[in-house]
C-alpha cells in the first residue's frame, strides 16, 4: 500500500498558496509549487463553507484516496494542495478522481511550470 507524504505545517500551506500556481475546475482548485526534494507532498483543504464536519471529512478521504491511487501520475518534487469547492458536495469517488485527472492533464500543458 502506497502512503502519501502529507503537508502538515501551516507555513508550508501558506507558501504553496502565496507562491504556487493553480489549475481549477468546478470541484477542485489544485495549487502546486516545487519543493526542491525528491518527493511530492500533498495537502487537502476543505472549508467550513462546504458543509458540516462529516461532509468535510468525507471529501478529505476522497481526496486522499484519489491521490494515493494515482500518485504515479503526479510529478515528483512538488507540493500539491487540493482545495474543495462547494459543488463537490454529494460527488462520488469516480467524479472526484475524474476531476483530479483532468486537472493533472492541464497541469502538464501549463507553460508557466517546467514539469
Amino acid at each position: 500500500m502506497v502512503s502519501l507524504n502529507i503537508i502538515k505545517k501551516n507555513s508550508d500551506y501558506r507558501r504553496v498558496y502565496s507562491h504556487g500556481k493553480t489549475v481549477a475546475d468546478r470541484f477542485i482548485v489544485l495549487y502546486f509549487l516545487p519543493n526542491n526534494t525528491e518527493q511530492s507532498r500533498f495537502g487537502f483543504t476543505v472549508s467550513k463553507k462546504v458543509g458540516n464536519a462529516v461532509t468535510r471529512n468525507r471529501i478529505r478521504r476522497l481526496f486522499r484516496e484519489a491521490c494515493r491511487l494515482n500518485c504515479g501520475l503526479f510529478p515528483t518534487g512538488f507540493d500539491f494542495v487540493l482545495l474543495a469547492r462547494r459543488e463537490i458536495v454529494g460527488s462520488g469517488y469516480h467524479e472526484v478522481e475524474a476531476s483530479l485527472l483532468k486537472l493533472l492533464k492541464r497541469l502538464k500543458f501549463d507553460g508557466g511550470c517546467s514539469l
